[in-house]
């Protein structure tokens, strides 16, 4: 259900509030692949805000297979993760703790 911001007393929505980033090192001895990325992809995607990933000056929307894979993530890159909405803070948090932990590949 939707809320209708139009009535009276309503709130502004905090999404436009809302903002997160941090920078995490890809430690994984593979790198951003296929099921890293699919991972990332589905663990950003449980977050109603807008989620990006960053690469030396290339940006990816995070809840896309194809975008994230193209920023070629290997063992060692710095990630920059941003987010954006109601729950940026916890989606960049999550995030970086699936990079930190290897995509739960344990190497």
């Amino acid at each position: 259900m939707c809320s209708d911001s139009r009535r009276v007393g309503a709130r502004r929505p905090r999404s436009s509030l809302s903002h997160a980033k941090g920078t995490f090192e890809v430690k994984n001895r593979l790198g951003l692949h296929a099921r890293a990325a699919t991972k990332l992809v589905q663990l950003a995607c449980r977050f109603p805000c807008e989620v990006t990933l960053g690469r030396d000056g290339q940006v990816a929307n995070a809840k896309s297979v194809m975008g994230v894979l193209l920023l070629c993530g290997a063992q060692g890159t710095a990630l920059d993760v941003e987010a954006r909405g109601d729950g940026a803070d916890d989606a960049v948090r999550s995030i970086g703790e699936l990079i930190d932990g290897l995509f739960g590949e344990g190497e």
